[in-house]
């Protein structure tokens, strides 16, 4: 066999290895059995780490503390903890290793200003017992189509508790846990140097048709979920909607999205509702994709497994979603008040997404820190087509323990290079999220779009 032959031969086993890894088969049975066991009912590592410093995890938060009512503002589970460490810019080096490069960046970026308080780690992420259940029976079943843009034979729980690369850990975010249905109505502000601001207040209605009791692949129809968003404010945005039927598979169609325009009360088809268009009212501070950390289509991008890692995260962050705050207590010129926010130490899986050399997009890169009990995004690096560090997103989660989901209370995209922010999810001032709601399939549907505007 000549050079050239044994060249061949050597690309064409790289290619089929890598296709092997990007669609992994099922899990094991010896994998499937360490679920609830060695590791958590979602895939985390149920230990804690050698040092202490990261607990065992015990089942998170399973009971209502007190002093919470279904409809009000979620109390402080642990209302007693002291901050333990502040890192600010003149100590960073020492705790280097246990910062993500964007906290890094704004702690240089601001160093009079921006720091990180560190409370004690609570693995308070928990599930209701059917999600459990239903993992640990769809990972046997689970698997990446064949380009990875889309999942098949799941339904209900995490397809990919043992995740062997990248996408499958994105994926994990996308199908996480948010309870059934749930109904918001938040704030968005985008402060500039100086601290101005205009509130954009949405109304959101989620309908999580993946996770419904009985959902099956072959009912969902390759609709994981059906979102609404009326924009209540400013009054020149008053009365937009937005409606999204995101996608299963991705590849095989792309997520479907329409908006009313009150102007000219018409429903139109929005194919621009992906990727790096803006998005809703964001004064250009975030793209599409950046909603809920990361959404929509991975097509643009390669993703990387680098793997496990121990640092300082957004989390149980009730102190930031309390209503004894106001939004001028959080949107403070340059980057929010640091002063509400909580951080802890905690294991989460790091993913490198890399733009495809054919595909076109803002980011050139990404870091995303994704959480290994709840699967939730909690950091994110986005860098620019120069490779520079150009935004830092945080999601600040907590656990909405009322329906045992882990999710954000506030996100918050910083732009390094323009000293600016956007802020969304505030809800300090309104009503917190409901999941106690129930939405029919025709909620969602264009024409229930065109009445709703017309209303």
């Amino acid at each position: 066999m000549n050079n050239i032959n044994i060249g061949i031969l050597i690309s064409l086993i790289c290619v089929v290895l890598t296709f092997s890894l990007s669609v992994k088969a099922e899990m094991s049975a010896d994998e499937i059995a360490s679920l609830g066991v060695d590791l958590t009912p979602l895939g985390g590592e149920k230990a804690g780490n050698s040092d202490g410093t990261i607990p065992a995890w015990d089942g998170g938060i399973t009971q209502l503390p007190p002093g919470y009512s279904q409809g009000k503002h979620y109390v402080d589970p642990f209302p007693d903890d002291a901050i333990q460490l502040t890192i600010t810019s003149n100590n960073m080096t020492q705790h280097a290793d246990k910062l993500s490069e964007g906290h890094k960046a704004l702690l240089k970026t601001y160093p009079d200003t921006y720091k990180l308080n560190v409370y004690q780690t609570r693995r308070s992420a928990s599930a209701p017992q059917r999600i459990y259940d239903a993992s640990k029976q769809i990972a046997a079943t689970a698997k990446l189509t064949a380009d990875g843009n889309g999942v098949e034979n799941a339904a209900i729980g995490i397809p990919f508790p043992i995740p062997s690369n990248g996408l499958e850990v994105l994926w994990n975010h996308f199908l996480r846990w948010r309870g059934d249905y749930a109904e918001r109505n938040i704030a968005q502000a985008t402060p500039t140097r100086g601290g101005s601001y205009t509130l954009v207040q949405f109304s959101d209605q989620i309908n999580v048709l993946y996770s419904h009791k009985g959902a099956t692949p072959d009912a969902l129809d390759n609709i994981i979920l059906y979102f609404k968003q009326r924009v209540k404010a400013p009054a020149r945005l008053a009365g937009g909607i937005l409606l999204v039927h995101e996608t299963m598979n991705q590849k095989a169609e792309n997520r479907k999205a329409w908006l009313y325009n009150p102007g000219q009360r018409r429903v139109r088809r929005a194919p621009n509702v992906a990727f790096d268009n803006p998005g809703t009212a964001s004064d250009g501070m975030r793209t599409n994709d950046q909603f809920d950390m990361y959404n929509g289509s991975p097509e643009r991008y390669d993703w990387k497994l680098v793997g496990k890692k121990e640092i300082y995260v957004p989390y149980n962050s009730y102190k930031l979603h309390s209503p004894s705050l106001k939004y001028k207590d959080i949107l403070t010129p340059l980057h929010i008040n640091q002063d509400h926010a909580r951080y802890e130490l905690h294991r989460v899986w790091v993913v490198e997404a890399t733009l495809k050399s054919d595909a076109r997009h803002v980011y050139k890169r990404r870091t995303l820190y994704v959480d290994e009990d709840s699967w939730q995004i909690l950091i994110v690096d986005q860098y620019d087509n120069r490779d520079q560090l150009w935004r830092v997103s945080e999601g600040f989660a907590m656990n909405y323990y009322d329906v045992k989901s882990v999710w954000t209370t506030l996100e918050v995209h910083t732009d390094l290079q323009a000293g600016r922010y956007l802020a969304i999810g505030l809800d300090n001032e309104s009503t917190p999220y409901n999941f106690n709601v129930n939405f029919k399939d025709g909620d969602f549907s264009p024409s229930a779009l065109r009445r709703a505007g017309h209303r």
